[in-house]
């Protein structure tokens, strides 16, 4: 779980991704947080949209997005899926695909014995 986070290739499970979400969301409170904390220190008034919250939350931006495509992968569809209104839903409750897909193997399958010898076998 959660190797290549940053990497926008590849496919991964919904717990990975809902554990993401998870993340994702204690990471922006984390972030406001640690702006809020900052602007005190550096006496500078703290508006909705600060420089310094999206300072430490761009990190956060980046790998939520990085692992939403590759939950969209994971689906078989293309990483810009994820920009429909709602979609998240969809990819935190239904399941991937069960087969290769253009996207890479079944993240499910990884460490199963059986479909490694299967997929060692075709190529």
């Amino acid at each position: 779980m959660f190797k290549n986070p940053f990497s926008f290739s590849g496919r991964i499970r919904r717990t990975e991704f809902g554990l993401s979400v998870l993340l994702c969301v204690l990471g922006y409170f984390l972030c406001y947080l640690l702006s809020s904390i900052s602007a005190a220190i550096l006496q500078i008034q703290l508006g909705n949209y600060s420089f310094i919250f999206w300072l430490f939350f761009i990190p956060f931006l980046f790998f939520i997005t990085a692992q939403g495509v590759k939950r969209c992968h994971d689906m078989g569809h293309s990483g810009w899926y994820q920009l429909i209104p709602f979609y998240c839903f969809r990819q935190l409750f239904k399941e991937g695909e069960s087969s290769i897909n253009k996207f890479g193997s079944n993240p499910k399958e990884l460490g199963n014995y059986e479909t490694l010898t299967k997929i060692e076998n075709t190529h």
